[in-house]
């Protein structure tokens, strides 16, 4: 009788660690995501809906910002744990000038996926149109910040860059005259190009080179990264998987299409002709040879990065 008595509360005490395993396996981290509705900074909030963070013992809460600007800032602040979509030339700016931030991965390469546009009536037809107008731009240091940049410096324009927000508040400026020239990132503004009431004037691929370069990253704090590592390594291990799923199984594109609150047609046009695969590969970040000098000349940069403080910004989690 006793011994059947000890099995019992050795069962029910097992069962007891099992659960309080599970419970402490389940870790939250804070996620500031720029753009919502972006396919390419949606893997936190598609790996969470299908599941795969939790299997890996992660709950992701999502705060989203305006722009790469503002994902920063809330990084280095220490108000989230980890950053997605900070512009490349905005993260090396604040760490040439000593702020905590840490690379961890990298979000797109290029800017295929980013187009400045007018309204159907106006009479810009390209960027070399603009002397003395206004171009948009989502936040200070964003990728958008970056390319629009190197758009009005590489077609010789005398315009104005603003800092509009998300393509929704800047839509709004464009279309009340506040802004001559917005930008937009796919599915937003899709609609609108199909109904002939905006035109493109210019892609971010039209920058020289850009194509070939890491333009957004993913991000942490210096301290975020030293007290929580392997939570960070198991956040990059699903973070791959999450990505491996956007591209091999349908049921992706349904959830995107809920997510965003568009038809599933448009999601896949999103996905297929503005993200592709190998411009969101996580672990490499590439085109530094070029990014740093351009860095220097937007003045984000007083001088180059030297590669032993590249070695020390730069930690992506090696794949396991």
């Amino acid at each position: 009788m006793k011994s059947t008595r000890a099995l019992r509360c050795l069962t029910v005490a097992a069962a007891l660690l099992a659960t309080c395993g599970t419970g402490s396996a389940q870790e939250t981290l804070k996620l500031a995501v720029g753009q919502r509705g972006n396919w390419d900074t949606s893997v936190g909030e598609l790996g969470q809906r299908a599941g795969i963070f939790k299997k890996h013992g992660l709950e992701l809460e999502i705060l989203y910002t305006q722009g790469g600007g503002e994902t920063q800032q809330a990084v280095i602040s220490g108000s989230v744990d980890i950053g997605v979509g900070a512009g490349i030339m905005g993260v090396l700016s604040a760490f040439s000038k000593g702020a905590p931030v840490r690379v961890i991965g990298a979000v797109a390469k290029g800017g295929a996926d980013l187009f400045w546009y007018v309204k159907a009536e106006s009479p810009i037809k390209s960027l070399k149109d603009t002397d003395g107008r206004t171009i948009a731009y989502s936040t200070t240091g964003s990728s958008s910040h970056e390319i629009a940049n190197v758009l009005v410096r590489e077609n010789g324009a005398q315009a104005k860059l603003v800092a509009t927000g998300g393509p929704s508040a800047t839509l709004t400026q464009v279309i009340s005259d506040q802004i001559d020239v917005g930008w937009s990132a796919p599915p937003f503004g899709l609609d609108l190009l199909d109904e002939k009431k905006i035109r493109i004037v210019a892609r971010g691929n039209d920058a020289k080179d850009l194509e070939s370069q890491t333009v957004r990253l993913l991000i942490t704090n210096v301290q975020t990264l030293k007290g929580r590592k392997a939570t960070i390594e198991r956040y990059m291990k699903a973070y791959r998987e999450t990505l491996d799923w956007m591209y091999s199984d349908p049921a992706s594109l349904k959830l995107y299409a809920e997510f965003v609150g568009i038809p599933q047609e448009r999601a896949q046009r999103t996905r297929d002709e503005f993200f592709p695969k190998a411009a969101l590969d996580p672990d490499r970040i590439v085109g530094l040879d070029a990014i740093m000098p351009e860095a220097v000349t937007l003045k984000f940069i007083a001088k180059p990065v030297t590669p032993e403080q590249l070695s020390e910004m730069v930690q992506i989690p090696p794949r396991s």
